[in-house]
Order: structure tokens, then sequence, then C-alpha cells
């Protein structure tokens, strides 16, 4: 993944974008230093953790600090010292030990780029720092950096001002996120195979993960493998071993990583079958797909995330009515707060190093807050998009028990066409996801170019 890919024409030569790419950091890092009060900056990527009265480490990701600088997102115990002015040193631990495989010498297109300096472990940065007063730190350990006499830790103003600035992507990160996006389709393909011919949640996950390549530590967050009524559950975290004795539906939230940036795709599919659930469900997939096509292409430069937001509502409420889900109009759905039980989260965020990327809800360099509406208080992001935004669109329509329970006790239950919503509850749920580049005359969609890349090959 890290190695120059001019061997491969069907991948970016990381060679010739990253050098732009990290010289962007690194000017975004000179200009926001001085809000941190010192002269130097310290990034350190983390240390892995250990568990409880054991002796193994859980998996490990690098800060997004790091990862915007260097693409080695499981790397422990290093940091990257920038001085304004010097070329960036990276300390790099390649330790002498038998039980583990260490991290090698470093290789790569961005090995030219920095100053590296091998070390054993973590300790020795300390030792190497000169007027440790003068140097700020990002990162979780900071009692680490206190006892290398580093007193600023993680000011926050210098953070608002480097995470305002990761919103707008350079050509390097769009690659390595587009890539992010081929490599996930792929696996979704397989995923969708694995679900046809009948296999478990665990199953399904095991085909996607053979599929692109990457195993499930290395992933951006954990899949969301869920079949049926389990589709209800929007953060679903388990993979039943055993397949549902009636398959109906499937639901897939999963991404890929590279170079530290993610992917996050979700699709859903209903099984074939010829009750009246399955035809209803049909209907309403290709209804939902609508919909989300509809909300991607208005996604441009300069509208209002908050107002796209609003409108998934608007649509959402026609697809309602239009499926016999409600016996009222699209506005009396969207006035009595129907279509937020049948869709309780935001209809997407930011992407880049972290799944749910910084400064979605905020409305400058400073961190000053943009709460999303009071109705809706699940927004992610609340920004006016901008160029060379990434984000997600991902619009849902869910049977969850609980949020239908209180609706069913509310004066909008007599809205509801509970006869159709019950003939549904056993497909739980459907969410199609996206990963949109922002421009001003129409969204690069990262997703549907993967998909339809792979089904040209």
């Amino acid at each position: 993944m890290h190695a120059d890919a001019a061997a491969n024409p069907s991948q970016p030569v990381w060679s010739e974008l990253y050098p732009d790419h990290l010289a962007k950091q690194l000017a975004q890092i000179e200009a926001a230093l001085p809000l941190s009060g010192c002269e130097r900056l310290l990034i350190f990527s983390g240390a892995a953790k250990t568990l409880f009265r054991d002796d193994h480490d859980y998996p490990f990701h690098a800060n997004p600090y790091f990862r915007r600088l260097l693409p080695l997102p499981f790397l422990a115990d290093s940091a990257v010292l920038i001085e304004p002015g010097s070329k960036p040193k990276l300390f790099y631990p390649n330790p002498s030990d038998f039980w583990h495989q260490s991290a090698g010498r470093p290789e790569g297109f961005w090995v030219d780029s920095f100053e590296i300096v091998e070390i054993e472990r973590a300790e020795q940065i300390g030792k190497a720092l000169t007027d440790p007063a003068s140097i700020a730190f990002v990162g979780e350990e900071t009692a680490l950096a206190t006892d290398w006499g580093i007193n600023h830790c993680n000011p926050e103003p210098l953070l608002h001002a480097l995470d305002w600035a990761s919103s707008i992507k350079t050509d390097y990160e769009l690659a390595s996120l587009r890539q992010a996006s081929q490599i996930a389709a792929r696996g979704h393909l397989a995923a969708r195979e694995a679900f046809l011919e009948g296999y478990s949640e665990f199953g399904i996950n095991l085909a996607y993960l053979a599929a692109t390549g990457q195993r499930e530590c290395e992933l951006p967050y954990g899949n969301i493998v869920a079949l049926n009524e389990n589709a209800a559950v929007l953060h679903y975290q388990h993979q039943q071993r055993m397949a549902p004795e009636k398959i109906h539906s499937f639901l897939l939230d999963a991404g890929a990583q590279v170079n530290g940036y993610a992917s996050d795709i979700t699709r859903t599919w209903a099984y074939p079958a010829g009750s009246a659930g399955s035809v209803a469900f049909n209907a309403l997939l290709k209804q939902m797909e609508q919909l989300q096509q509809q909300l991607c292409e208005q996604s441009l430069a300069g509208v209002s995330f908050v107002e796209l937001h609003r409108r998934c509502h608007e649509l959402l409420a026609r697809v309602l009515v239009e499926s016999k889900l409600v016996r009222c109009s699209a506005e009396a759905a969207l006035d009595q707060g129907i279509t937020r039980t049948f869709m309780p989260h935001g209809l997407g965020h930011l992407l880049g190093t972290l799944v749910h990327d910084s400064a979605g809800r905020v409305c400058d360099a400073k961190g000053t807050a943009l709460a999303p509406p009071s109705e809706h208080p699940f927004l992610r992001l609340t920004r006016e998009l901008e160029q060379d935004m990434v984000l997600t669109i991902e619009p849902g329509l869910y049977f969850i028990d609980s949020l239908l329970a209180e609706m069913a006790q509310s004066p909008a239950a007599k809205l509801v066409n509970w006869s159709e919503v019950e003939k549904l509850l056993p497909y739980g749920g459907i969410r199609i996801e996206d990963n949109l580049r922002i421009t001003a005359q129409a969204p690069e969609n990262l997703t549907r170019d993967a998909f339809a890349g792979l089904e040209s090959a």
C-alpha cells in the first residue's frame, strides 16, 4: 500500500502527489503555530495500550494529526518534530525485538521528505529534544510530554486551526480517498454475493475482508453487517454466526483505509423473494435510491448542509406518503416529526483521516461552535460546503422498535399506517451512503465511480 505505485497504472503515483501535500500541511502548521505560544511542534503518533491484567495490546491507530503528515497509520511510539524553516524530523521506532516484527528500515515515497532518526523506544524522543519549553505537543500521551519537559500540550487554538484547514483536501488526500472507496467497493460486491448465497453475518464479513485485503484491525471502523431486523440498529456491532431461518434484507456499512484515509460506504439489498413484504421493501429501496441521488446532486459548494439535511426530510416525507407508510400529507409528516422517527440520524459527515472528520460543527478556524438545529441534534455537519471537502451523503429509513413505540404513544400515531409498518419490520431498514468530493458544478462521487470502475473492468 505504501510503496510507490508506478508499476501499477491503476494506482496513483504517490511520489508525485505527496511532496505538495506535505508542503501544504507544513505551511498550515507553521501559520497556526504562533497560536500555541511555542516555536516548534511535536506530533506524537500515540502509544499502544495494553489490556488490563494482560500482556498484549489493543489494535493501534495513530492520531489524525500524525496521519495527515505520514502514510503510517499503524506506527506507534513515533513523532514528527516541526520547526519552521527546517526539514521535519521523524523519530522512527525500529527496535530490536524477537517477540514482534519491527517496522524495518524506513522506505517509501515519503522518506526523502524527512530527516529520519531511528529509535529503539519512545523515551529516546525526549532525550533528543533541546529546549522542550519551546515545543508544543500534540497527542494523547500528555504525561509522556510532561516527562520530557514539554508544558504546552494540545493547545486548543492550534488544534482548531489545523482541524479547520484539514476540511479542504489536497490532491494526495483525494487520491487516497478515491482508492479507499475502490477497495471498499470490492468488499461490498463480495459481501453482496455472500448474502445472496445465504451466508451468515459472520461469513459475509469474512468475504468482505478477503475481497478488500484488509484485516479488521486495519479498517477505519468496525463493519456493520446486518441481516433482517438488525439493520434497524444504526451502529449494529455483532455478527451472528448462523444465518437466520428466513433472510429478508442486508445492510452493510463498511469502509477501507489507504494512507490513513478512510472510505465509509453503505449499501442495502433485498433477498429475492415473492412475499408482500419483499415487494414493498424493494419498492422502498428504489425510492430511497432516487432520494439519495437527488441529495448527492444538490451537494455543491456554497450549499448549507443543514438545509440539505432539511431537504432530505422533505423528500423522505414524500417517500412515506408514496409508500403508504403514513396516512397524511408530506407536510403533516414533517410537522409532526414523523420523518425523524424513521430517520433519526444526520444526513452525513466530513470524511478524512477520521471517519467522522474534525471541524464539522464549527464555523471558523477558531473553533466557534455551529450547533445543529434542536430538532436534529445528531447532525454531525452544520457548515456550508466548500470546494474539495469530502463528505458522506447517507439518508436512511428504519423501523426501530423503540422509536416506533414512542411514536405510537404520541399524537402522530393516528397518521401512521401501522399495518404497512408491521409488514416491513422484519427488514430492519435502509441506508445508502456515498462519499462525495464537493465542487461548484457537480460533486465527484467517489463511491459510484468506484463501483462503476469495477463493473466495467
